[in-house]
């Protein structure tokens, strides 16, 4: 019986979920660093499944075309399915995986850090005597998304004794409950919060939700933390915020373009605080999720239903 081809999309997935790939299929993997769009539609014709790792590239119709019909099964090794066209996955009857809830803690560890970072200029080369913190008992959280990182954000700020816990989203949740949280609109979560998280996924509402009148609305003294997707703020319009005194200060695990361009004005400034998307950066968590888009691959390609397989809506 023939074994699976499958295409990896990039060789630094973990090595404990590859050896157990090779051993059930015959595994491409690009040999470039940084391989472009180009040379990975070159690799996608007559395989059987599809390992993704690039949150970055759009897997689209243009990709399943490469593949062929004989395409069965399509795994991540993320959590967010942004980059993916899952309608027309959907209409081809292909099964899509992806990574839920095991990044969740290491990510929430740090939004917690990249807060305290940004608040306290634990990062700033500046030497800015007039620089005031703002003091994280007794102040107001805002969080932008309550699944399942909004939760793990809230459960870990407890013992900084914060004042009180706002959030919002599509509906109230009854994890929330636990922190006596409160769900109200997003306008009002910007006017009154001090520090505020951005924990939700990107899609076609949230893109730029963040932007010149979102800032306009925020407290001068707010601190924002994006430990989601960088498409969910206007770069430019945070920016201009940063600059003008409209927000205090901005940490960002996450922006638009990755890398960041060294010349990029957001490096320089010293109430910005930026990351190369660490969130997941942890052994065990890039393990655990590069173990899971697996065994959702190899399910898949068995017509089996995968461990975590995405349900559209």
């Amino acid at each position: 019986m023939r074994r699976p081809r499958v295409l990896v999309t990039h060789h630094q997935v973990q090595p404990v979920a590859l050896e157990r790939l090779h051993k059930e299929c015959d595994v491409i993997v690009p040999t470039v660093d940084f391989p472009s769009r180009a040379q990975i539609l070159d690799l996608c014709p007559g395989v059987d499944g599809l390992l993704w790792t690039s949150y970055k590239m759009k897997l689209d119709r243009e990709v399943l075309d490469a593949c062929g019909a004989q395409l069965k099964a399509i795994s991540l090794t993320m959590n967010g399915v942004d980059c993916v066209d899952v309608k027309e996955l959907a209409s081809r009857n292909i099964p899509l995986g992806h990574t839920p809830y095991i990044p969740n803690r290491a990510v929430a560890d740090m939004a917690v850090g990249l807060m305290l970072s940004v608040n306290e200029r634990l990062l700033s080369t500046a030497g800015e005597v007039c620089y005031q913190r703002q003091p994280i008992q007794g102040s107001t959280i805002g969080i932008v998304g309550f699944g399942g990182i909004g939760h793990l954000i809230a459960s870990r700020l407890q013992g900084f004794d914060v004042g009180c816990i706002l959030y919002c989203g599509p509906r109230p949740k009854a994890s929330a409950d636990a922190f006596h949280a409160q769900f109200v609109a997003f306008e009002q979560l910007l006017v009154r919060s001090d520090f505020v998280f951005i924990s939700c996924p990107l899609t076609d509402a949230t893109v730029r939700m963040f932007g010149r009148e979102a800032f306009a609305a925020m407290k001068p003294t707010a601190v924002l933390i994006n430990v989601a997707r960088g498409a969910i703020v206007d770069e430019a319009a945070l920016l201009v915020a940063l600059k003008g005194g409209q927000i205090r200060a901005a940490g960002l695990d996450t922006v638009t373009d990755e890398p960041l361009p060294p010349d990029s004005e957001l490096f320089h400034l010293p109430n910005s605080v930026i990351l190369p998307h660490l969130g997941t950066a942890t052994k065990r968590t890039r393990d655990e999720m590069a173990v899971r888009a697996v065994e959702n691959l190899m399910h898949g390609l068995r017509n089996a239903t995968m461990p975590a397989q995405f349900q559209t809506q």
